[in-house]
């Protein structure tokens, strides 16, 4: 994985929250692809499917700001700070170019 691969698709993710579309988002996930949160009671969601329809059934209105990135192999977690105060981090795992896991925690 990269941090510009990373910066990029907290970017979509900001673009789709703000624009409402999460096509380009949802592209840059494998079709199997699985995303969990630690803290809130949501999830997990098993392919990108599920993951769409978790994001048209409750869309989030709060975009992310990247405070850093570390990169290990395949997978990058992403410190951030929400826009409406908070922080958290975001483990992504890459395969073959697209994004199989998304494991999402609040501090």
């Amino acid at each position: 994985m990269s941090e510009a691969e990373s910066r990029a698709h907290i970017d979509r993710f900001n673009a789709a929250v703000t624009g409402g579309d999460w096509t380009e988002f949802l592209a840059g996930l494998a079709p199997d692809a699985v995303m969990t949160f630690a803290g809130p009671p949501v999830g997990p969601f098993a392919g990108r499917d599920a993951i769409a329809g978790a994001y048209a059934a409750a869309p989030p209105d709060d975009t992310m700001e990247i405070r850093s990135v570390d990169t290990d192999g395949p997978t990058d977690v992403v410190a951030f700070a929400w826009s409406r105060g908070g922080t958290g981090t975001v483990t992504i795992t890459r395969a073959a170019g697209l994004i199989t896991v998304l494991a999402i925690a609040f501090d």
